[in-house]
């Protein structure tokens, strides 16, 4: 027994010393990043940083519009996309990067006004879909993101 225990130690170490430290992400189906769960403002950065090509520049513009809309709007990534939302209210929108286009999920989207083009499958949750040469109204993303804010958040 101490011999099967002592090689299985051997192994986990080996296994451990030959990963890399700071290893890329992994990118997912459509060229979304692969970022481990967590909070705050580090991981949504370490998201956008790791977005490919063009869509890289919409994850900053769509974080600095959404931090200058919502100040001290909370921050986290879970299941691989950053979420954004109020202390105590949950989360009112989410960002996810496809191969084609960049999606924002406004999860109470059904009761912004104007409604947000984007339909679901879900009755409150609207999309806005951003494309490699689509000129953004950051006017009116900027008011669906402070309507958003001030709805019940979801819980995740």
């Amino acid at each position: 027994m101490a011999g099967r225990t002592s090689n299985t130690v051997a192994k986990v170490r080996k296994k451990t010393a030959t990963q890399p430290a700071a290893a890329e992400p992994k990118l997912l189906s459509g060229g979304n990043p692969q970022i481990a769960k967590g909070y705050g403002d580090a991981p949504v950065q370490a998201y956008i940083a790791a977005i490919p090509g063009w869509k890289s520049a919409v994850g900053r513009r769509l974080d600095a519009l959404i931090t200058r809309t919502v100040p001290g709007v909370n921050k986290a990534v879970k299941w691989n996309s950053p979420l954004y939302g109020i202390e105590g209210q949950g989360w009112f929108l989410s960002v996810h990067c496809f191969t084609k286009y960049v999606k924002v999920a406004f999860f109470r989207g059904a009761s912004l006004n104007p409604l947000p083009p984007g339909h679901s499958k879900q009755k409150e949750v609207r999309y806005f879909d951003i494309r490699e040469d689509d000129e953004i109204d950051e006017a009116q993303l900027a008011a669906w993101v402070e309507q958003a804010s001030r709805l019940p958040g979801e819980r995740m």
